[in-house]
């Protein structure tokens, strides 16, 4: 990694860290996620079994609101790599987005915009290790293959996701082929965002706009799979477009004060 100064050096540590097999990566998005993975983390590295592994957690100094912990918070998902942050309220057409990292407050508003505005319901996901939901799925399909003549076994990921209705749209701060990695084990149209642009620098809101990673961009990629699929007509991808500017970098949300850019 380069040193500071580029402000996008890093879109792809997540991505090394899945080629270490003992090397256990997160990209949690709040303080109670982080408690719980801490909590495993060290009862895997220290308990009584301990194993011979290392844990990787990416965070970020940006402030944003942490949300309490919920009184039904889904530990297992937590720790296993996904699970249902904030379920759709309002809209009728059903839709799924999933998010890790600093990247969940994007998906909660891209949430209330597909509500308000195009009649959406969709639920957002917190996916703290898109790594560890791609290494239980590839272990999944290795005893499948290995031992055809059992009931054969179904990924974490799918189980997770199989009453979700509607396309997905996966978005992080890093590469896309973090999010990528769970692309043929998601039960339904997947589409993923993400920041590829190594050394790019400028404001976080210019930055996330050009990427097309911020709220907005989230909203106009759960329309075009909506699109896709006849849920919704296609001329509304042109009117979200106009109507939040995404072909102009100026035109973003500025986003919070403070910590680095």
């Amino acid at each position: 990694l380069t040193g500071e100064g580029l402000q996008h050096a890093d879109g792809h540590s997540q991505l090394l860290a899945s080629t270490n097999p003992g090397c256990v990566a997160y990209d949690p998005a709040f303080g109670f996620e982080i408690a719980h993975i801490v909590k495993d983390g060290l009862r895997r590295m220290y308990g009584p079994d301990a194993e011979d592994v290392f844990y990787y957690l990416t965070v970020y100094n940006e402030p944003i609101q942490h949300p309490a912990e919920p009184a039904d918070v889904d530990a297992e998902g937590i720790v296993k790599g996904i699970h249902r942050f904030k379920a759709g309220e309002q809209g009728q057409i059903p839709a799924q987005i999933m998010a890790s990292g600093v990247a969940v407050p994007w998906a909660v508003e891209a949430q209330r915009i597909l509500a308000e505005e195009w009649n959406v319901r969709a639920d957002v996901w917190s996916a703290t290790s898109w790594n560890e939901l791609r290494r239980e799925a590839v272990e999944t399909d290795r005893h499948n293959l290995l031992h055809p003549e059992e009931e054969q076994r179904v990924p974490y990921v799918t189980r997770k996701l199989s009453g979700a209705e509607g396309p997905f749209v996966a978005v992080s701060d890093w590469m896309r082929s973090v999010p990528d990695q769970i692309s043929r084990w998601v039960p339904g149209a997947y589409t993923s965002l993400g920041a590829d642009g190594f050394g790019f620098a400028d404001t976080r809101g210019a930055a996330r706009r050009y990427f097309h990673i911020d709220a907005q961009s989230i909203v106009l990629a759960v329309l075009t799979e909506l699109a896709r699929d006849g849920k919704v007509d296609r001329g509304v991808l042109k009117q979200a477009i106009d109507r939040y500017q995404l072909l102009d970098v100026a035109a973003a949300d500025p986003g919070p004060e403070g910590g680095d850019a």
